[in-house]
């Protein structure tokens, strides 16, 4: 005796694969755009003025490009429209881009670590006003590509990604003129590897985090803004339903949660409103209270888990 329903959909078609990255696409385009012509610049001025501060952080854009170009690439291929075995299309696509930009994150900041620690052994000649020049140029570009992104950033992780690599390289930006403004005024040639060890230890712990909302999606976990027991007391308040067992609310991609539930309704209560009616209200319940985007019950009479159980054995 079950009945399933899928929240705020037409029935009888695949779900829409649309994910949050989708709306946002044209800021990510600009944002790549931005990224490459700096990137070039800084590549540049770091060969010029021999920075190693400057190459760090036109290394740190260049990933930054591949990663913006992957969650472009993912984008495209997650909102291809869903079927045959592929129910949700390839929504985790963008996930799988967003897993790849934190692994190649890493390898930077360890890169420019490990260059870095080579300067101190073997010093060398930086010039300050060059490096100055350039990273005025780099500082102000990400300026404009962080108001690009900011909008999108909180809706979809590979948008926000994308925005962290650009703040992280801002900050590297103002990295690179303090140690520039340093040789200059002081001479201190070693403030270009201090400044590339300081733009090296920003992109591992931001690279971490979001590693660490990446394998939660991959491993299913429930979103961080959804309570699960607040949740199931939700289900359990409705009138008519007497327990809920076999919960789970985890995430598609970003911005497409999928809840999933066998609800236990008194038999007497469910002859009386029907089963449609019920499935309104706990769609309603949640609806409310929780931004899920596809919701599945299925409408059990009390004793019904325990033959499920003897089935499964």
């Amino acid at each position: 005796m079950g009945a399933g329903h899928d929240h705020g959909h037409t029935h009888g078609g695949p779900p829409p694969t649309g994910t949050a990255g989708a709306a946002h696409r044209g800021r990510l385009r600009i944002a790549l755009c931005i990224t490459l012509v700096v990137m070039v610049v800084e590549i540049t001025g770091g060969l010029l003025a021999d920075s190693l501060a400057l190459i760090a952080d036109a290394t740190h854009m260049a990933t930054d490009a591949l990663g913006l170009a992957m969650a472009l690439l993912a984008i495209h291929f997650a909102n291809r429209p869903a079927g045959g075995n592929r129910t949700f299309g390839y929504a985790r696509a963008e996930i799988l881009a967003a897993l790849a930009n934190c692994l190649l994150l890493l390898g930077v900041g360890g890169y420019v670590l490990y260059e870095a620690i080579q300067r101190f052994i073997t010093p060398a000649d930086t010039a300050g006003g060059l490096t100055i020049v350039f990273g005025l140029i780099g500082l102000v570009a990400n300026m404009i590509s962080l108001s690009i992104l900011v909008r999108g950033q909180s809706e979809s992780i590979n948008v926000r990604g994308a925005y962290l690599e650009v703040l992280a390289d801002a900050l590297g930006s103002v990295a690179v003129l303090i140690a520039a403004g340093l040789i200059l005024t002081t001479g201190w040639q070693a403030a270009d590897p201090v400044a590339s060890i300081v733009i090296g230890l920003m992109i591992v712990p931001r690279t971490v985090k979001l590693l660490r909302e990446t394998l939660d999606v991959l491993l299913e976990a429930a979103p961080k803004d959804v309570d699960m027991a607040e949740v199931r007391a939700h289900i359990l308040a409705l009138p008519g339903v007497a327990d809920v067992h076999d919960l789970h609310v985890w995430t598609i991609t970003s911005g497409m949660p999928v809840l999933s539930a066998h609800v236990v309704v008194s038999p007497d209560v469910l002859d009386s409103i029907g089963h449609e009616k019920m499935l309104h209200e706990l769609q309603g319940c949640l609806g409310h209270h929780f931004d899920v985007e596809h919701c599945t019950f299925q409408l059990e009479p009390g004793g019904h888990a325990e033959h499920e159980a003897k089935l499964c054995h």
